[in-house]
């Protein structure tokens, strides 16, 4: 059975993952790449070292967002959300951006990409030794899809 996500299922994917994927496009190029994030009802936090995806959302704002839990190939919810991409300088939303990126509660094993200074999980106490760029992105519009099998799994023959 295939079906769309309520309001609060889409709410509720985008709080239980840990791993989404931006969609940018900028200079005739279009880019998706994984991040690590936090999600506060109102925007995506993330975090990255200069690079293509920064360069393209400072380009282009207008971003999406994609989050999905795929149990099996027929078992699987997916969120598409359309956002505006915002840098944050160090000051008041930067540090309201790291608690909340510090505040996930992560698998046990995780890479050093998800990690925000060399001391990850826990804080530094000092914004200066986290390097990079800090954003958000504002969703404006969410959407989302499953697909429930019926019990019955079907093979090829």
């Amino acid at each position: 059975m295939f079906g769309k996500l309520s309001p609060s299922e889409i709410e509720e994917l985008l709080n239980q993952q840990f791993v989404g994927r931006i969609g940018c496009h900028a200079n005739e190029t279009t880019y998706v790449v994984p991040i690590s994030y936090a999600y506060d009802g109102t925007y995506i936090y993330g975090h990255a070292l200069e690079g293509k995806k920064i360069d393209m959302m400072r380009n282009n704002p207008n971003v999406c967002f994609e989050v999905d839990n795929t149990r099996n190939l027929s078992n699987w919810q997916s969120v598409i959300a359309m956002g505006i991409y915002e840098e944050l300088a160090k000051g008041p939303e930067w540090n309201e951006a790291m608690q909340k990126l510090e505040a996930r509660a992560f698998p046990v094993l995780t890479s050093e990409t998800m990690r925000l200074h060399s001391q990850w999980p826990f804080p530094s106490g000092n914004a200066d030794n986290i390097t990079g760029i800090v954003f958000r992105i504002r969703l404006i519009e969410k959407s989302g899809r499953f697909e429930k099998s019926d019990g019955q799994y079907y093979y090829a023959t």
